[in-house]
């Protein structure tokens, strides 16, 4: 089944040079930038975007009838019946990419679209000159010889290329394809191949060289485009960025025009690869429907700003192979207005803070492992803070929690704002939101992996609530999102307007496998029609293959992954996520936390510390990191090393560990439940290292034949699992 892409709890995959968010809120440096406090781009003109519910539980898609489009394909040259509803925002007209990019120019046309760093020079593109750039990226496509219905491979760090690459590729006939800049070579042929690449945009020399290595393997192959430095060496049908806009300056509009003009809202522009945990990655094939009807429901339903009235502002830095990053960063911004900024490529490794201070965003997405990189750095230098200061910290922070318990349990309505809260906000908050540069942004997001409630009540005592979207690829981006007066804690809020929700098979206690229905479902997995099928059913419901619940309210609640879910040999199903997510609350030294015991007698856990992050190549260090060090203190450790402590070799974290595995294990609801062992492994989780994927999500499969040995250990003597170094809670 389908991956989740947002349980922000909203996007699925993390760049893996983004693995690295190590020490980047230290030294909060202010570039003196000159980004004015609103922005807005006068215009007089507006713009515009239920549904049949079977209840009935279909096995899979039928085929349509011959020439009649249905519900999905597999075909990239296919064609889609549109989930349209007959009022409301599914009711909407469909439009293409060039439809809705035409209609921004002509209301925003000299509004920011984009801008970037250049040394310490600011540069900026209009909409007007950005909808130029495409239409010349595209005429250069084109005279390279790209054609109809096949990709455009996009391998690189955010970039004003990247986005000029991905609409010029559309716009020409083609597929946007993003490649993740982690990618092996391998794993970059698969995707080129699969989606017929004619041309390959890589961001520098080193992506150059996966695609060089693997070029004789790609035989639609025609040209590779760098579009960061210069080329080292001179070759055949590689071409700098200058020297792919250039051949398309000065060919004439006629040819382009005519491709645009035969373009349907029903047909395919983008292809967004999973991540491949469970197998070669799908290709999911999103219409022009799929993204500028999303885009759209999207800025309605979160009450986004026209650039007319005052310009939405977002930091691009999260991998734009990722539908979350491109729904964001491309397409709602562009439905509004909205001015895109580039971040720094080491924006994870230390530079983002300074990026969001010098831009100061209206809105910023973040997934899980983010926010809980900030909480652990804000605590970390709370932690040096003198008492006094603690103190205030500590009283404005259950102040902050309180007001806004309140405040969420009565859906933003509030009355007199509490004496305590606007000294609070004057005292601490507004200098937390200052130093993060989140000072203008009253829409905070997260979503890809499920996020803890710890990071968020320990935002929201700061007066920055983190709202949880949750969606997947195969839902173009969000399907639900939580809103300022519509939101709860760990959950991921509602249904966008125009979309439907329907829990298949549920428990006695409401948890079912989430569906969704709406104009964002995709068209279908590329070339995979066995695939598509037991994704979608025959009324055209996408199963998502994650549990959920609504409460009395109709909040959804995420509560596990059927794939995920642990059948023990006595046959109880229980899901991981809440266990270790209350191991890692117990013991804040974790850093990660894979409960086993499918099919096997009792349940155990694999543990990793948090340590410290090359930098530079994303892998695991042994030296922990400082929040750690303090930890191990305060337990009477004086270890400073994930190595002195593996392995059980300092007993006061041992002895610490099963205390906090004690108290989980008191509030099991059943015996089943309990962690019988565990082990704590000598080097944290990582992307590098495979056990992550791109946005940080647990690879289940591949940690469990990574540490083999581990996991057979523990079942070695199951018949007394209790041993004198491990002993078991008492029942």
């Amino acid at each position: 089944m389908t991956a989740p892409l947002f349980s922000l709890s909203l996007f699925d995959r993390l760049d893996g040079d983004t693995a690295l968010f190590s020490p980047y809120l230290t030294g909060f440096l202010v570039l003196d930038v000159n980004i004015p406090e609103e922005r807005s781009c006068k215009s007089n003109k507006s713009y515009s975007h239920s549904l049949p519910v079977n209840a009935r539980r279909p096995d899979s898609l039928s085929v349509p009838a011959a020439g009649e489009p249905g519900l999905w394909t597999s075909q990239g040259n296919g064609e889609v019946k549109l989930r349209m509803g007959e009022s409301g925002l599914a009711a909407e007209t469909p439009l293409t990419i060039h439809q809705m990019f035409t209609s921004a120019v002509e209301r925003f046309g000299d509004c920011t679209a984009l801008s970037w760093k250049e040394g310490e020079q600011q540069k900026i593109l209009n909409y007007r000159d950005y909808y130029q750039a495409c239409r010349t990226a595209a005429k250069s496509f084109l005279k390279l010889g790209l054609e109809r219905y096949h990709g455009v491979g996009i391998l690189g760090f955010n970039s004003s290329e990247w986005f000029i690459s991905d609409i010029g590729a559309i716009l020409a006939g083609g597929f946007a394809v993003g490649i993740y800049t982690t990618n092996s070579p391998e794993a970059c042929q698969y995707v080129a191949e699969n989606c017929k690449a004619n041309v390959l945009v890589v961001e520098n020399h080193k992506q150059l060289q996966k695609i060089l290595q693997i070029q004789d393997q790609l035989p639609h192959l025609k040209a590779i485009v760098q579009y960061k430095d210069a080329l080292k060496e001179k070759r055949p049908n590689v071409y700098t960025w200058e020297e792919f806009m250039e051949l398309g300056r000065d060919e004439p509009d006629a040819p382009l025009d005519e491709i645009i003009a035969s373009q349907k809202p029903n047909q395919c522009c983008t292809l967004i690869y999973t991540s491949g945990t469970t197998g070669q990655p799908k290709g999911v094939m999103l219409s022009h429907d799929n993204l500028t009807w999303t885009a759209f429901a999207i800025s309605r339903h979160v009450r986004l700003t026209e650039a007319t009235q005052a310009q939405e502002c977002v930091v691009s830095y999260l991998p734009l192979s990722h539908i979350a990053a491109q729904m964001v960063d491309i397409w709602v911004t562009m439905k509004v207005g909205g001015a895109t900024y580039f971040a720094q490529p080491d924006a994870l490794k230390g530079s983002l803070v300074n990026t969001l201070k010098e831009v100061r965003p209206t809105a910023f997405m973040g997934v899980p492992r983010v926010w809980e990189k900030m909480q652990e750095k804000m605590k970390s230098v709370s932690a040096k803070s003198s008492t006094v200061r603690r103190k205030v910290a500590a009283w404005a922070k259950d102040v902050g929690l309180q007001t806004n318990l309140t405040k969420m349990s009565q859906n933003g309505a509030v009355g007199r704002t509490p004496l305590n809260y606007r000294v609070a906000k004057k005292l601490v908050f507004k200098k937390v939101r200052k130093a993060l540069g989140l000072d203008r942004c009253n829409k905070c997001y997260t979503g890809a992996a499920p996020i803890t409630k710890d990071t968020l009540e320990f935002f929201l005592s700061l007066d920055i609530p983190v709202y949880e979207l949750y969606g997947m690829s195969e839902s173009t981006g969000p399907h639900t999102i939580s809103l300022p007066d519509a939101f709860r804690l760990t959950s991921c809020g509602k249904e966008i307007p125009g979309c439907k929700t329907k829990l298949h098979n549920p428990d006695e206690e409401g948890n079912g496998e989430i569906c969704f229905w709406g104009r964002h479902v995709f068209m279908g997995y590329l070339n995979m029609a066995d695939k598509t099928e037991e994704a979608l059913d025959s009324d055209g419901w996408l199963h998502s293959g994650d549990l959920g619940k609504h409460d009395q309210n109709g909040f959804l609640f995420i509560t596990g992954r059927i794939k995920e879910l642990i059948i023990t040999a006595g046959g109880e199903n229980i899901p991981p996520v809440p266990i270790e997510d209350a191991v890692k609350e117990a013991v804040p030294l974790i850093s990660n936390a894979m409960l086993i015991g499918d099919k096997r007698k009792f349940l155990s856990m694999l543990l990793t510390i948090k340590s410290q992050v090359n930098g530079e190549t994303g892998t695991p260090e042994d030296e922990l990191t400082p929040e750690a060090v303090e930890l191990c203190k305060k337990l009477g450790s004086s270890a400073t090393r994930v190595s002195e402590i593996c392995g059980g070799r300092d007993r006061a974290i041992h002895a610490a560990i099963q205390e906090g595995i004690n108290r989980v294990n008191e509030k099991a609801t059943s015996n089943a439940q309990r962690i019988q062992k565990w082990v704590v492994l000598d080097q944290d989780f990582s992307i590098t290292g495979g056990e992550l994927g791109p946005t940080m999500k647990l690879k289940r499969p591949v940690v469990m034949k990574m540490y083999k040995e581990q996991i057979e250990n523990f079942y070695k003597e199951v018949a007394t699992p209790s041993t004198p170094d491990n002993p078991l809670p008492p029942k």
